[in-house]
């Protein structure tokens, strides 16, 4: 019985430990973001690249699953849903890593450039666009 309650005491504090990281700094959960806002801001810029929606969903659908199961709640998700400041800590990243590849504001090709490597790579964002 002391140990079933000591394990029990480690799995809750594990718990609590995950939960007191914010979601929004969370690896999985930034590096998941990240690629869901690299990829809309290529789909957007880009005529030549569409999104795959329904993976796109399911992916975002899987980083809830992945924070719920990690010890964050519901709350949690809905908090990080309105983290404006996250959001646009976010975005600025993404836009420097654009610019740096040679994605500008005005310049398609870049962004399609940018997407096509994405897509060539495998990677996280890359699997969300497809190209026409």
């Amino acid at each position: 019985m002391r140990v079933f309650f000591a394990a029990i005491c480690l799995l809750t504090a594990g718990l609590q430990a995950a939960a007191a990281q914010s979601l929004a700094q969370d690896p999985t959960v930034r590096q998941g973001f990240y690629a869901i806002g690299l990829a809309d801001e290529i789909r957007k810029n880009c005529p030549s690249i569409t999104p795959r929606l329904v993976r796109a969903y399911t992916f975002l659908k899987s980083l809830e699953s992945y924070a719920l199961q990690s010890g964050y709640t519901q709350d949690d998700i809905e908090a990080l849903k309105d983290n404006d400041a996250a959001r646009s800590q976010l975005e600025a990243e993404i836009v420097a890593d654009l610019v740096a590849r040679g994605a500008t504001p005005g310049n398609p090709a870049g962004y399609c450039q940018v997407g096509r490597e994405e897509m060539a790579r495998g990677t996280a964002a890359g699997k969300l666009l497809k190209g026409n």
